[in-house]
């Protein structure tokens, strides 16, 4: 048990993943901090927050005013779209390569053939055949 663990461990695919986790997490904080410093002040300039600090809408509810919080969802676009990117091209990216790359050391087609299917004029005449087949044979 011990050593199947371990060759699992060792296997360079959970550890990419650990790293990927790790610079992840780290890469999130960072584009965190430049939506929260950089993004909501230009947010700001085009919306005046409400009295909580809260950038958005504000609509006049039954109760009172009610604020609709776009600066929340902006952040959160613009954090999901830059660490997608950050992610694609330093992981997804070179990885696809370097496989395709050891593809075409290894000698292996990119895809698989397809069978060959018959053409229309093939199969019309298939069906010709069969149909002088059944006419041909005789009736009881």
């Amino acid at each position: 048990m011990i050593k199947g663990f371990k060759e699992f461990i060792l296997r360079g695919n959970v550890i990419d993943l650990a790293v990927a986790v790790v610079i992840g997490a780290a890469f999130t904080a960072v584009v965190n901090a430049i939506v929260a410093s950089i993004i909501n002040p230009l947010i700001q300039l085009v919306w005046q927050p409400s009295e909580d600090g809260t950038i958005g809408i504000t609509v006049q509810g039954l109760w009172g005013p009610v604020t609709f919080p776009v600066d929340t969802l902006i952040n959160a676009v613009i954090s999901f779209l830059a660490v997608a990117l950050v992610v694609y091209f330093v992981f997804v990216h070179p990885m696809n390569l370097m496989k395709a790359r050891a593809a075409a050391k290894a000698g292996v087609d990119k895809a698989p053939e397809e069978p060959q299917l018959p053409t229309e004029q093939e199969i019309l005449v298939q069906i010709r055949d069969l149909l002088e087949k059944q006419n041909a044979t005789p009736k009881v």
